[in-house]
């Protein structure tokens, strides 16, 4: 990620998160900690290209924080799209039915993205912007939507 992505996904323009923050994020169990990522295969090495992640609130277990992060070069693909319904997807099968969203205020794609799943505003704190997601909502919005094509399938394998 560019030093300009990470800052606006990790609020922070560090070139390396510290090892508290990925082993939180490598530890995925399923219920607690949902993940879905993205791999390029047309390269030999296989790179990750993109993830998605749902915190479940220990105190709210019927929420979850969400976060989802795509390399530049996959930019305005869909893949994010595509990774997010996925999650929400799961999500529901984990009994998860809303999400919370944090991002910086100046992050207008990520605003415009929670807005476009039907995300309501929850305040802002400094510099960052709160959402509550229904989660049921956000999926009919990306399956009426239907963009990037390839959602379909998405939703398909999960339907199946």
């Amino acid at each position: 990620m560019s030093p300009r992505s990470r800052y606006l996904r990790f609020f922070s323009g560090m070139r390396t998160p510290p090892d508290w923050v990925i082993d939180r994020l490598l530890d995925v169990d399923d219920h607690t900690h949902l993940a879905w990522g993205a791999i390029d295969l047309s390269g030999v090495d296989r790179p990750a290209i993109g993830v998605v992640h749902a915190f479940r609130d220990k105190e709210d277990p019927d929420c979850a924080e969400f976060s989802v992060a795509i390399l530049d070069d996959w930019h305005g693909l869909g893949l994010g799209k595509l990774l997010t319904a996925t999650i929400l997807l799961d999500a529901l099968e984990e009994g998860i039915t809303r999400f919370h969203v944090d991002t910086l205020a100046e992050n207008r794609s990520a605003t415009n993205f929670t807005q476009m799943l039907g995300g309501v505003g929850k305040g802002s704190a400094d510099m960052t912007r709160g959402f509550d997601l229904d989660v049921a909502e956000a999926i009919r919005r990306l399956r009426d939507q239907c963009d990037p094509p390839a959602i379909a399938s998405v939703f398909a394998a999960f339907d199946g």
